[in-house]
């Protein structure tokens, strides 16, 4: 386009001169009513804020569009800030400019690139809604309960306040919808941390971690993008119940890598294992017969467990607690927290085992008992148990004898000590048999007194006529007792009018019927007594016969003497 040389116009017709000119003059040219620039702060007064935006008029925004929540100026001179149009009129010789709907308008673009991109944004949660929660991420969004996180949330309030990383995963731009995604945030970190992580793990190697939660049997530790399990077991050499006496969720920990399963994604970790193990010296440190010193730490119905260290504990058996054996719970003697003093008795490193004792810091009374003792004499004790075979008494502290149930009674059949004895009795005993070397001590009751055997044996030989009562029938014959606790057998043989067939006839004798009997055997190692019925008939029949032909040859003698007299006075 060329000039016209009378008036000094550009000539139109000239279509080169046109473009150089539009060129030149195109950044005075306003922007459209929804474009966003960039302008420059050049100054700032009590109302407005003063814009170079390009134009040839600058633009002024109202300040509080630069006014933080708290009232706060959020710019200053030289900031480069998004401004628009807001009205095509000017004000005061500036063009009204908008920083707010600029700043709307940018967010939105930022958030559909987001979208598009699924790019990881940053969010403040601001408070509860109806199924979920309001996210600012430049505007106001929803995040649905069920994407707060990978796992279950129970507490959704917890996260309010919170800056959180989040996904897009619906957007209307229209209607200014968005719904954003915690979990999907997380989820695609710790893909991204796990990856890097799983690169860098080795069985042996140590590594910090931080305890993500805590159960009943250990800690999950975050290795950064997976989890590792710690057990309790694995904490500590000492004892602990529960994780939470050394860790607290949030806490970092350093840890070593026991087991690793690539392909399953399985971590084992360990803490203690970073120490050396104290069982490795404890053969040195503490030696059998050595007294030790610790600390009850459990008690059970077998024995107390006591720590002698962390991770050091010894088990003392409740034989091992006190001689006497009417031991009934190790608690009668210790109890957990008591500080208590022990003898090492045996040391097994490698099954993580010490046995101790505490009867051994006395003297054991059975070494002493040959000299404090001796076989025949009469000692008292107190009837401590009873079984089927015996009742143990005890003599004193740590020594128990035994009476059998065949010592307790001459006279009686027992059956069980229970029928003569009862528990906590005090009563006097013989002392039968002494075996120090394992601990046995036999007694006797029923020799306190003679035997009712021996003296019948002293005072009774064969063919003594005696007097019994039948006390029980047997197939072949009836006991007799003839004196208390002694017995003989009468066979049905020696019982006169018994022919021996079998059904044919009732026993000759019944039980309560008394007779004389003869003794026709007698076993005094066997205890047993022959007994005769007949016998006795016999020496009846016998002496009778005896009178009679005493009396008949008295008789006869009478009548010779009478005849003879006749014969003399007749002469």
């Amino acid at each position: 386009m060329a000039v016209d040389q009378d008036n000094g116009q550009l000539d139109p017709s000239v279509p080169e001169n046109y473009e150089h000119l539009l060129e030149d003059y195109s950044q005075f040219a306003p922007p459209a009513a929804d474009e966003v620039v960039q302008g420059t702060v050049l100054g700032i007064t009590a109302k407005d804020v003063i814009i170079d935006f390009g134009y040839k008029s600058e633009g002024i925004v109202p300040i509080e569009q630069f006014h933080s929540a708290s009232g706060e100026l959020t710019v200053k001179r030289g900031d480069v800030v998004d401004v628009m149009i807001d009205h095509s009129e000017q004000v005061e010789g500036y063009v009204l400019l908008s920083h707010t709907k600029a700043a709307r308008l940018r967010i939105w673009d930022d958030l559909e690139k987001a979208s598009n991109d699924q790019l990881i944004l940053s969010g403040r949660v601001l408070g509860r809604v109806k199924g979920g929660l309001a996210v600012d991420v430049g505007v106001k969004s929803f995040m649905p309960g069920s994407q707060a996180d990978p796992r279950p949330v129970h507490n959704l309030d917890s996260l309010i306040g919170q800056d959180i990383p989040v996904k897009i995963i619906k957007l209307n731009r229209r209607r200014g919808n968005v719904v954003v995604s915690r979990k999907l945030a997380l989820e695609e970190e710790i893909n991204s941390r796990k990856s890097v992580t799983l690169e860098h793990l080795s069985e042996g190697a140590t590594v910090v971690g931080t305890v993500k939660n805590l159960t009943e049997y250990g800690a999950f530790i975050d290795l950064g993008g997976i989890d590792g399990l710690l057990h309790v077991t694995d904490m500590s050499y000492g004892r602990i119940t529960h994780p939470s006496e050394m860790l607290q969720v949030g806490q970092d920990v350093s840890v070593k890598i026991l087991r690793f399963d690539r392909g399953k994604e399985r971590v084992s970790l360990g803490i203690k294992q970073l120490e050396p193990d104290p069982w490795e010296t404890v053969p040195e440190r503490y030696p059998v017969e050595s007294r030790v010193i610790g600390r009850v730490v459990n008690v059970t119905d077998y024995g107390a467990f006591v720590e002698l260290e962390a991770g050091v504990e010894g088990l003392i058996h409740i034989s091992e607690m006190t001689w006497s054996r009417r031991m009934k719970h190790p608690s009668k003697v210790v109890k957990a927290g008591d500080p208590v003093e022990a003898v090492v008795l045996e040391v097994h490193s490698k099954d993580r085992r010490i046995s101790l004792g505490l009867k051994q810091l006395e003297p054991n009374p059975w070494t002493t008992i040959d000299s404090r003792y001796s076989v025949g004499s009469v000692v008292e004790g107190r009837v401590r148990n009873m079984t089927d075979f015996g009742a143990f008494i005890e003599i004193e502290e740590g020594i128990d004898g035994l009476v059998h149930v065949s010592d307790l009674s001459w006279t009686k059949r027992v059956k069980h000590p229970s029928e003569i004895l009862k528990k906590g009795m005090i009563v006097q005993a013989v002392i039968l048999h002494i075996d120090s070397a394992t601990h046995r001590l036999s007694l006797g009751i029923k020799q306190l007194q003679p035997d009712a055997w021996e003296s019948y044996f002293q005072n009774h030989q064969v063919g003594d006529t005696v007097h019994g009562r039948v006390c029980r029938l047997a197939s072949f014959g009836a006991f007799v007792e003839l004196a208390e606790g002694v017995e003989g057998l009468c066979h049905f043989s020696e019982v006169p009018g018994y022919t021996g067939r079998r059904g044919a006839e009732e026993p000759p004798v019944h039980v309560g019927d008394e007779h004389d009997f003869k003794i026709v055997k007698m076993s005094e190692a066997e205890k047993k007594i022959g007994l005769s019925l007949r016998a006795v008939t016999a020496d009846e029949e016998k002496i009778r016969l005896e009178d009679y032909q005493r009396q008949a040859a008295a008789a006869t003698s009478t009548i010779e003497e009478v005849l003879s007299l006749k014969d003399r006075t007749h002469e």
